[in-house]
């Protein structure tokens, strides 16, 4: 009896079948991080909408979104986002996920400087961050915007 053995795709990141379940379970909204947020900002009587395009024609997503003061809220995954403080690069496939990650670095730079000539806000936070603290911020600048 011959037993097969699992080969990724050609071209392929999963350097083994659990890491490509693993890695295509990782959710693109409603992560644990953005969930807390939203409720400590929807408790304090802020609206907003969620995982939406601040502006339509942009296809780029934000967590939370301030229609009526231009502000987008973005929660990045310290993986996904390089974070400074818990990025670390992993050993397999080293290439790939190095400019993958670099990837997604300069379109949330290219995002904030969109949506800042489109007379929008960014404010950006790392999932890390205390969500109390993150709601905070969020409340600080909506009412500096009046």
């Amino acid at each position: 009896m011959a037993v097969e053995l699992w080969s990724a795709p050609e071209g392929s990141w999963a350097s083994s079948e659990a890491t490509r379940k693993k890695m295509r379970g990782n959710r693109s909204r409603d992560t644990s991080p953005e969930l807390r947020v939203r409720s400590l900002v929807h408790r304090r009587g802020l609206r907003y909408r969620v995982a939406q395009r601040p502006i339509p024609t942009l296809r780029r997503t934000a967590d939370l979104v301030f229609r009526r003061a231009k502000v987008a809220v973005f929660i990045d995954g310290c993986f996904w986002h390089g974070c400074p403080e818990h990025f670390k690069q992993p050993s397999t496939n080293s290439a790939y996920w190095r400019e993958k990650i670099e990837g997604n670095r300069l379109r949330d730079q290219e995002t904030d400087v969109l949506l800042a000539e489109a007379g929008w806000e960014a404010l950006r936070f790392w999932e890390h961050e205390d969500p109390e603290e993150v709601a905070n911020a969020i409340q600080l600048r909506l009412t500096a915007l009046g």
